[in-house]
């Protein structure tokens, strides 16, 4: 073997006095990350929304234009619900597009920069029809609603009893109640004469919001209320009179010893 041979270096002999590349790719310190980066892995670390939250989102959307009257802008939405203003454009578009179908008696349009929900034009004149024939709502003069009151806690009652109880004539109001179908007849009497009685119907339940009379407040609870009132109305009296005729400190004190003496008396 040739002297040049012999005194070749081993290959470890070679790389003695450089540092291996893995050792100092393991050993270097991670690059700091930029202001940039820092926003993007912020952003992924975030949580996606789930499904259900995605959904409960697009109904208060839905309710919120439904109760409003004026249109509603998307900047309004996203400020109230602490959204970003994308999302709810993507969602406002979805419910768009929703109620643009023909299956859909409402509409949500976009008008004047924000957001409505309308019924349909192509259904405008077939809900002119039904709302012409609804009945008109419930208006009772303070006369009807007593009598309608003396029935409804004294039931059975005949005419002439409501008379006795209200002190004037009810008649017309009787006739009245009994249109309404608020009233019906519940049999005679079995006096002389045999009156008729009446008493209240399903329709006086359904328009009072009731399940049954036994929903009917008590006369204690009225009493109760009419005090609560009255007292109210003597306390609010009170102090306006002290605001407008105020006591000099003076005859403060002295009313409040007089008190302080009869008290120890």
């Amino acid at each position: 073997m040739d002297e040049s041979q012999e005194h070749l270096p081993e290959p470890h002999d070679r790389d003695e006095g450089l540092p291996p590349e893995s050792s100092a790719a393991s050993d270097a310190e991670p690059a700091e990350l930029d202001e940039d980066d820092v926003m993007i892995a912020e952003a992924i670390s975030d949580p996606v929304p789930t499904e259900d939250a995605a959904a409960g989102l697009k109904a208060v959307i839905e309710a919120a234009i439904y109760i409003t009257d004026e249109p509603l802008t998307a900047q309004q939405m996203a400020a109230a619900l602490d959204q970003p203003l994308d999302r709810i454009k993507e969602i406002l578009a979805k419910l768009v597009q929703e109620y643009a179908a023909a299956d859909r008696g409402l509409s949500i349009r976009e008008l004047a920069g924000g957001y409505k929900m309308a019924t349909k034009p192509e259904h405008h004149e077939s809900i002119r029809k039904f709302v012409k024939k609804l009945q008109a709502p419930l208006k009772l003069s303070l006369a009807a609603l007593e009598t309608l009151a003396v029935v409804a806690y004294k039931q059975p009652i005949t005419a002439p009893e409501i008379m006795d109880i209200r002190g004037v004539q009810g008649a017309g109001v009787l006739k009245t109640l009994l249109d309404r179908k608020l009233v019906a007849a519940a049999g005679r009497k079995e006096v002389i004469g045999k009156p008729i009685m009446y008493k209240t119907t399903r329709e006086f339940l359904i328009q009072f919001g009731l399940n049954s009379l036994a929903e009917l407040p008590t006369l204690k609870e009225f009493e109760e209320l009419g005090r609560f009132a009255l007292s109210e109305s003597e306390l609010q009296a009170a102090t306006e009179s002290e605001q407008q005729a105020p006591v000099a400190p003076a005859e403060t004190a002295q009313k409040l010893e007089e008190k302080a003496e009869e008290s120890d008396a």
